[in-house]
């Protein structure tokens, strides 16, 4: 399976050069938040994308009242992803032509607006279409009548993962052959809120894999690969192969990973079964790395299990924060970033090894082989899944 198409939207930026950029030269998007009400504006910093509801609606030539901002950051990647993939409207129209999105926020990012509407309102509100949770496909598959499978994924930080290996496996057995994949979240009141009562939000930018990790930031944004199969592919650029895929669940806690990283372990062996190599092939691992105490050290836990030798390995989310459902897209555009480019990026915020693993990130750009790059992502619920992608 192919990659011909990225679309990208986070908090370094709109569009995939803005990203690449941010990434080689280690910036962080992650700030005060401005754009999302909420008493812990001012009190926590977050992963925003730095324009407002309007200024996305004029940038998109959007109208719609009850359009969400998840939507909206969705629309512009999801457009981004089509034009470097060259796909056309009729293409798009086609039964053939499938787009699997995620998302854990959906349209409850209105919650507020629509809860208003339905104590003053007789009518039903201009939000109440918009509250589903598979809204933001439903909002693209309308917009431009896309003809085949519509799906979307809600397990938590895997969620995206889960919808490309669902695209993937679309294309394999033929109930598509172009298949759009990705996720979107934004940030919200509903999230925000119930991260804090788990009381793993950090006052301070996160620093996953480091011995003084204090919680999470969260993020917002968007990203859509468009997967094709070799047949399909006509003059589009191949940016990437994924090779290599799997879910697995540890069943272990509601919101934690058991104590020797059984469900990671399970989904990084069987991603490598699938892609039919061995751990010493994988150039690079895109860590989950929240900066969470369970996370960092399980996920380390189950590296050393899992590799005799860890690869050299780092976490974006110090760059832009836990963009959630959005998480594993992202990370996997970053991820075809360094194979594309023969590089790594910086782990930034890093001083000091999680004690009990002695693990270090990569913590300057290198460049230097990168063949098959692991991309990992840990949800709650114990919902684990690795993705694979490789140099073609």
């Amino acid at each position: 399976m192919f990659v011909t198409g990225i679309g990208l939207v986070t908090p370094l930026g709109l569009g995939v050069q803005p990203n690449l950029v941010g990434l080689r030269a280690g910036r962080c998007g992650i700030t005060s938040m401005e754009y999302t009400l909420s008493k812990f504006a001012s009190l926590l910093p977050f992963g925003e994308v730095k324009f407002s509801n309007d200024q996305l609606c004029e940038m998109l030539q959007v109208e719609s009242k009850g359009i969400t901002r998840t939507s909206l950051l969705s629309l512009l990647a999801f457009q981004e992803a089509i034009q470097q993939s060259n796909i056309s409207l009729s293409e798009l129209q086609q039964s053939s032509t499938a787009l699997v999105g995620a998302s854990t926020v959906g349209g409850m990012c209105l919650t507020d607006e629509l809860y208003s509407d339905a104590n003053k309102l007789k009518d039903a509100s201009d939000y109440i279409s918009s509250y589903d949770g598979g809204s933001v496909a439903l909002y693209l598959q309308q917009k431009y009548k896309i003809g085949g499978i519509i799906n979307t994924f809600n397990t938590a930080c895997s969620s995206s993962a889960n919808a490309i290996m669902y695209g993937a496996r679309l294309i394999k057995h033929g109930l598509a052959k172009t298949a759009i994949v990705g996720g979107a979240d934004s940030l919200a009141k509903f999230t925000i809120n119930g991260f804090n009562s788990l009381r793993i939000l950090s006052k301070n930018k996160c620093t996953p894999f480091d011995a003084h990790r204090s919680g999470l930031n969260l993020g917002e944004g968007a990203a859509y690969l468009v997967l094709q199969g070799e047949e399909t592919i006509q003059d589009q650029k191949i940016f990437a192969e994924l090779t290599g895929y799997s879910n697995a669940n540890d069943a272990f806690h509601p919101t934690s990973l058991s104590d020797d990283g059984d469900g990671p372990y399970a989904s990084m062996q069987q991603a490598l079964t699938k892609a039919d190599i061995n751990p010493s092939d994988i150039s690079f691992i895109n860590t989950h790395g929240t900066g969470t105490e369970n996370n960092d050290l399980i996920e380390s836990i189950a590296m050393k299990r899992l590799f005799q030798t860890v690869p050299l390995f780092a976490s974006t989310k110090s760059n832009i924060g836990h963009t959630l459902g959005a998480a594993s897209a992202i990370e996997a555009a970053f991820s075809i970033f360094s194979i594309l480019h023969q590089e790594v990026y910086p782990h930034i915020n890093f001083t000091e090894s999680i004690p009990e693993t002695g693990l270090t990130p990569v913590t300057a750009y290198q460049q230097r082989p990168i063949n098959h790059v692991m991309s990992n992502s840990f949800g709650f619920g114990g919902n684990c899944s690795s993705l694979i992608f490789s140099k073609v």
